[in-house]
This record gives C-alpha cells, sequence and structure tokens, in this order.
C-alpha cells in the first residue's frame, strides 16, 4: 500500500481538492478529517465537524479514540486500498494518522501550494473565517444520511480532461457549516423547528393556519406531524401534499437537517366569512 498526504494550514481547500487530487494521484481512498471516503461512500469513521468541542474535533482528525481508530482499520483491511490520501493541517499530523491506523509511512508528500493558487488559497480562508464553510468529499446525500443534523449543500467537482463524448467526468461532495465552530456550538432548537414548519405550512393556498406541530427527532432525521385548518372548498389531498412539500423543502433548505416524512392529518374546516352552511 502506498501512503499519499495532502498537507495544508487549516482552511486552505485541502477537502475540497481532496477528489481531484485523490483522482490524480491514483488513490482509491481518502482519509480526511476522521472520515474514511471511497468513490461516493463514507465507509466509516467519526466526522470532527460532529464534535462540540475544538479539542474533540481535533482527537476525531487523529483517530485518538481507541475504538474510532479500530474500526477505521476494519475498514481498510476490508478495502484493501492500494494507495490511500490523507489530509492534515501538517506533516507530523498525517504521520500520526497513518501511525493510529496501522498505515506504511507516507511515501509522497502534495503540499496545498503544489496544486491551489495563491488567490485560490486566499478565497478558500475567506470561506472559512467569514461563513464558516468545510467541505466533506462525500456526496450530500450520503452525508446526510449518516450525520442528519449537519448542514450541508451539494457542490460539483469536475475531473480531468473531456472524454470522447466531450463531457467531463463529475463528482459530487458537500459543503457543510459543523456543529463546531471557532464562533461556538450551534443547536437548532424544537420550537424553531416548529417555527419554520408552520410558516412553511401557512404560505400554501387553501391553509388558514398550520395547526398544531410535532417535530420527533431521530438519528437519521425528523419526522414532522402537522395538523393544518384549511378552507372549506379545497382538494384536501391536494393541498396536503402541497404542505408536505412546502414543509420537507423549507426545513431542509434552512437547516440542513434530513426530514424522514411529514404527516398531515386535517381535523378541521374554516369556512369563508358569508359561506358558513345552513
Amino acid at each position: 500500500m502506498e501512503v499519499y498526504a495532502l498537507v495544508g494550514p487549516s482552511g486552505t481547500g485541502k477537502s475540497f481538492r481532496a477528489i481531484a487530487t485523490a483522482h490524480e494521484c491514483g488513490a482509491e481512498l481518502i482519509i480526511d478529517d476522521g472520515l474514511l471516503i471511497k468513490g461516493n461512500r463514507i465507509l466509516g469513521g467519526i466526522s470532527a465537524k460532529r464534535q462540540s468541542t475544538r479539542i474533540g474535533a481535533i482527537k476525531a482528525a487523529l483517530f485518538m479514540d481507541e475504538e474510532h481508530a479500530r474500526q477505521a482499520r476494519a475498514v481498510l483491511e476490508k478495502v484493501k486500498p492500494s494507495r490511500v490520501l490523507i489530509l492534515g493541517t501538517s506533516v507530523g499530523m498525517v504521520e500520526k494518522i497513518a501511525a493510529r491506523l496501522g498505515l506504511p509511512p507516507v511515501s509522497r508528500i502534495i503540499s496545498i501550494e503544489e496544486i491551489a493558487s495563491p488567490r485560490e488559497i486566499r478565497q478558500a480562508l475567506t470561506m472559512r473565517a467569514r461563513y464558516s464553510k468545510h467541505v466533506i468529499p462525500a456526496p450530500t446525500v450520503e452525508v446526510k444520511k449518516r450525520f442528519p443534523d449537519i448542514f450541508a449543500d451539494s457542490l460539483r467537482i469536475f475531473l480531468g480532461r473531456k472524454g470522447p463524448q466531450g463531457k467531463r467526468s463529475w463528482l459530487e461532495q458537500s459543503v457543510v457549516r459543523p456543529t463546531f465552530t471557532y464562533y461556538g456550538k450551534l443547536t437548532i432548537t424544537t420550537s424553531a423547528l416548529v417555527a419554520i414548519v408552520s410558516r412553511a405550512a401557512e404560505e400554501v393556498p387553501g391553509v388558514k393556519s398550520a395547526g398544531r406541530v410535532t417535530v420527533q427527532r431521530y438519528v437519521d432525521g425528523v419526522v414532522i406531524e402537522v395538523h393544518p385548518v384549511l378552507y372549506y372548498g379545497c382538494v384536501l389531498n391536494q393541498v396536503g401534499r402541497e404542505i408536505q412539500v412546502a414543509v420537507k423543502r423549507r426545513v431542509e433548505e434552512m437547516t440542513g437537517l434530513m426530514v424522514k416524512s411529514v404527516n398531515i392529518l386535517v381535523r378541521e374546516l374554516s369556512f369563508p366569512r358569508g359561506k358558513e352552511p345552513v
């Protein structure tokens, strides 16, 4: 097994360029921030971006927890990659990760300055400092499936030159806003989720009010139940479907949480003034 390293200070764009770099050097597996990633799948690990403190994030990135390291070693033993790319802020960090996972010594070190221009590095640092945007080199669906409480947006990365069809191949990775940042910890309360759901539901034509809203949190996402009050005369199943779509879209866009289901239970109708039944 050959071990490659992509090294550069925090926030300089290593994760953003991880897929392209792995593609160029033929690495089958990427180790980044406590995760083991192959192609479009996260094979194992604990994301440093989900830790509640900076110390916790550093420990996760270095696989300091023995169970975390054991699981990672099991993945490596199963996959048996011929080349691995490890991302780190220094050569020492990469060497520590390799040692923790029982990997051979690093055979090639790639500096971020070799693959990114000074202008691109400055842009990456600005995005990190101003917007706290980080990258996980895996598809958004995969990231949300494993970490439903993390903010994530998709980002396309194009690889190599155009093929015989005149098209360039591409892979998706995720832009995330981690639970812990240098500015502190971010938590979304249930009351905030209820407010988002209520507003989204009440913007649907035919809805008088969102009524009672409940939100249940699970490891892989949230389940939402809405008891809306609808205006008499509307098509109930049609309005109900529109509420489901609107709520799911708004919650996922605003919070990054994965919505497992939106259940609608209509128990009350409202008659417009002057149109009450006789």
